[in-house]
């Protein structure tokens, strides 16, 4: 049953209604357990969730929204490999990319063993290239997942990448992208990673093709040994000139792809007991999700309280701060997994939906952020929720710098529920401002592989409540295909049929 359709989404409402006075302050005044109660503990993470516009009641009732549509089985369904992506006629499976050898029986063990051959054959491959002397520059061109995954991956986990060689992403078709890369590198230093499914995508293909015209006009001979593609379409592959490749499946979605062969960079820059780690924190909190009660299910918690936030108490966007600088490409890795995933505005059938869905993603590491947007999240006249990441133990030995970091971290979200008094009004802060804070014991790849599946899962549940797909993404498509028309007429001048201001631009443009 569709959520809106439900006796609890109505309960909800009426609920919604009398919380309108709702107060941190007093929440914590009334309830001596509040932070025991709406905190708890997942696979390498840890979520205080207390400090949100939200109490047992609410809860339970978003519990039972959750069973009254069905999020159990639905979940349930996608781990059976079911095909819940309708709209393309697919399995959602990326988690079946973490999932440990041998570990299934039945229609899914074929798969797996699919899995698996290939996963250790990327992982040869990362090894010989970490062996390679010669290689000392890695450039991914890919866009999309192709390219947010392994660079939030790798830029993550900065102190376990190899010494000796520098990776480079390369996603934009604006060639001061590529031109700015390729400016510091030498030919016969370079091995070049393609990563398109297809092979065709636009941005991937026009990038690729200036890098090889740029490795041969710099005298290199050797397309095999300094490209590499990770995609299924092999041929094409082979006709560019490149013999090794890295295929995966149309039941992995590009912004679920880092953990298939789309994270080649990532095993090259860790290593393949590295990549293997990061797999293995990703699968337990598949099994976390899988198995916990939705009540004592982190993920799940999370997806309520982002739709509780979008239809119920009005706030239509998210900001996530990680308190850590390896964590940089966060916010915008998750921007995709969850505005992509979600951004939908008609449920499963095809039928326009009444209510909100996805929220806007954003957001800036800390302490960067307290000296920009934080001021609208304090005194601004929206209320935002604000996402904190941090990190327990430091990688590094510099005196005093990891304690006063997370001393913000702690006093920003402190600062938020509290506010503050001024008569003058410039000083004062209400307060009653929300946000839940995430904290790792450490970053590793266990730990981030942790938190990007509870991310993945988390986008699910709401999704899933929600009614909708979310795991097709026909609305980045139109403007690609239009992209085509508008950049034949550029070089014919042709502006017969178009709009008014696409044909002014167009002139200007010429």
């Amino acid at each position: 049953m569709r959520c809106d359709q439900t006796l609890a989404w109505k309960n909800l409402q009426a609920h919604a209604q009398g919380f309108a006075g709702f107060d941190l302050r007093t929440a914590f005044a009334a309830d001596a357990q509040r932070a025991q109660t709406l905190s708890q503990s997942a696979p390498h993470v840890f979520a205080d969730l207390s400090k949100n516009h939200t109490d047992s009641a609410t809860e339970a009732l978003l519990m039972a929204l959750a069973q009254q549509t069905g999020l159990a089985a639905h979940r349930d369904a996608m781990f059976r490999g079911e095909h819940i992506n309708a709209t393309e006629d697919r399995a959602v499976m990326h988690w079946l990319l973490r999932q440990p050898a041998g570990s299934l029986q039945g229609a899914l063990a074929a798969p797996l063993a699919q899995v698996h051959e290939t996963l250790d054959a990327m992982l040869r491959f990362a090894e010989q290239v970490r062996a390679d002397a010669q290689i000392t520059d890695v450039v991914n061109i890919g866009i999309g997942g192709s390219d947010l995954g392994p660079q939030m991956a790798v830029l993550a986990l900065q102190d376990f990448v190899i010494p000796g060689k520098r990776f480079h992403f390369v996603s934009n078709v604006d060639g001061h992208e590529l031109a700015a890369v390729l400016q510091g590198l030498k030919a016969e230093n370079t091995l070049f990673l393609i990563a398109s499914k297809t092979f065709t995508t636009i941005e991937t293909m026009t990038n690729a093709r200036s890098a090889l015209t740029w490795f041969q006009a710099q005298g290199g001979t050797d397309v095999a040994r300094h490209f590499a593609a990770l995609t299924t379409h092999v041929s094409a592959a082979a006709a560019f000139g490149i013999t090794t490749t890295f295929g995966f499946w149309d039941w992995v979605g590009g912004r679920y792809s880092v953990w298939s062969a789309i994270g080649l960079p990532v095993a090259i820059a860790i290593g393949a007991q590295g990549f293997r780690d990061l797999l293995a924190g990703a699968h337990a909190m598949d099994q976390h999700f899988q198995t916990a009660p939705l009540e004592a299910n982190l993920p799940v918690r999370l997806g309520l309280l982002d739709l509780w936030y979008r239809n119920f108490l009005g706030y239509t966007s998210r900001s996530i701060a990680p308190y850590h600088s390896a964590l940089r490409r966060v916010p915008a890795y998750l921007q995709q997994l969850e505005m992509e995933s979600n951004g939908k505005r008609v449920d499963r059938n095809g039928q326009a939906l009444p209510y909100g869905t996805s929220p806007v993603l954003w957001g800036e590491p800390g302490t960067n952020g307290q000296h920009a947007y934080f001021q609208m999240l304090h005194q601004g006249t929206d209320v935002v929720p604000l996402e904190f990441i941090a990190v327990k133990k430091p990688t590094h030995s510099l005196k005093d710098h990891h304690e006063l970091l997370l001393a913000n971290a702690i006093a920003q979200a402190q600062a938020l529920m509290l506010g503050q008094a001024d008569a003058g009004g410039h000083k004062h802060f209400t307060g009653n401002r929300p946000s839940t804070f995430l904290l790792l014991d450490e970053l590793t790849p266990a730990s981030l592989g942790a938190l990007i599946a509870l991310q993945e899962h988390r986008v699910f549940t709401s999704g899933s409540v929600w009614g909708i797909n979310s795991f097709d993404q026909w609305g980045v498509e139109l403007g690609k295909v239009l992209a085509k028309d508008i950049h034949a007429r550029m070089l014919s001048g042709d502006a017969s049929g178009l709009d008014a201001s696409s044909a002014e631009l167009l002139r200007r443009v010429r």
